[in-house]
């Protein structure tokens, strides 16, 4: 077994993205005073593992599909290189499926039974991203499900979950209902999210012109995703801040401010790398993610008494 080509096909780059999104969902928990370790513990490992299902999936199908070809940039493809067997590959993705599905009905005790469908559209997406009829990366659709299954879902979901409803309970009076923190902040995530997908597709844009496959940089061109890229970057940073800053300290906002400056250099790489050298910036770009959920973690512990001072003045 070729252990360093399993650990490339999992592409732990990219994993930081699945652990901001719980984390997110986490804080927003603590801000409401239900933080949950459990439940929490379960999100995180069920978002890593579908995501590594998800990029098993990419390469399976990709390769199945003559999609990647020997010496693509990027990430190696150990299928397409031979490190790889199909079938291993195959088997892999099911069975870590099938344990993270067994691993999500645990979170029926806390969420219920409407959490199955939520689960069976997770399955799904990690499939039609690059499998079936459709794929969705092939049409320029992947940004859109990154928001919405590495954002919105386990952002929202987590915290729903430690918080038991929507609204968050008696901290809504300080915070405003739960859901609509969570909802502004998971876009947030979903949009830097994104943006690791948009530089993966910047990198293999010529790989992906060739087959045919239509990723929004093969339909639009490499120069406006760029500029989508910046728009993402600071859009997110501001809507994490804006859903976020009635629980954090008076100066939280320092910490956006920081992870914004930083990204200067990151868009500088962006526009002057290309092919490989472009694992930098996908590198990076992940980790100010995952920077700007832990800023925001730290934050909202650190602002706990405060928040939860205010409702001791608040007649009921």
């Amino acid at each position: 077994m070729n252990g360093k080509a399993w650990i490339e096909a999992m592409r732990l780059r990219t994993l930081p993205v699945s652990i901001a999104g719980v984390l997110a969902g986490t804080a927003i928990a603590i801000a409401y005073g239900n933080f949950k370790w459990m439940p929490a513990l379960i999100c995180l490992i069920f978002a890593l593992v579908a995501q590594i299902v998800s990029n098993f999936a990419n390469e399976y199908f990709d390769y199945k599909n003559h999609i990647d070809k020997k010496g693509r940039e990027g990430f190696r493809r150990g299928v397409t290189e031979g490190d790889i067997k199909p079938e291993s590959m195959k088997w892999a993705m099911i069975i870590l499926m099938a344990a993270d599905c067994l691993l999500g009905l645990s979170l029926l005790h806390w969420g219920g039974l409407w959490l199955i469908a939520v689960g069976i559209l997770i399955v799904i997406a990690a499939f039609a991203y690059s499998a079936g009829p459709w794929p969705l990366s092939h049409h320029g659709l992947g940004d859109e499900a990154v928001i919405i299954f590495y954002g919105i879902v386990p952002v929202t979901l987590t915290a729903y979950l430690q918080c038991g409803d929507w609204t968050g309970g008696a901290m809504a009076a300080v915070l405003g209902e739960m859901w609509k923190m969570a909802l502004i902040v998971s876009i947030g995530v979903g949009l830097l999210g994104a943006n690791v997908l948009t530089v993966n597709n910047i990198r293999d844009y010529r790989d992906d012109k060739k087959v045919n496959k239509r990723t929004k940089v093969v339909k639009f061109g490499i120069k406006p995703m760029k500029i989508v890229y910046i728009v993402f970057a600071y859009a997110g940073l501001a809507l994490i801040w804006y859903g976020m800053k009635d629980a954090l300290n008076d100066w939280g906002w320092a910490g956006y401010v920081a992870v914004g400056i930083w990204f200067m250099p990151i868009i500088a790489a962006l526009f002057n790398f290309s092919d490989h050298r472009l694992n930098k910036v996908l590198r990076y770009t992940a980790i100010l993610l995952l920077t700007t959920i832990l800023w925001t973690l730290i934050d909202v512990i650190m602002n706990f008494d405060t928040i939860h001072n205010h409702l001791a003045h608040i007649p009921f």
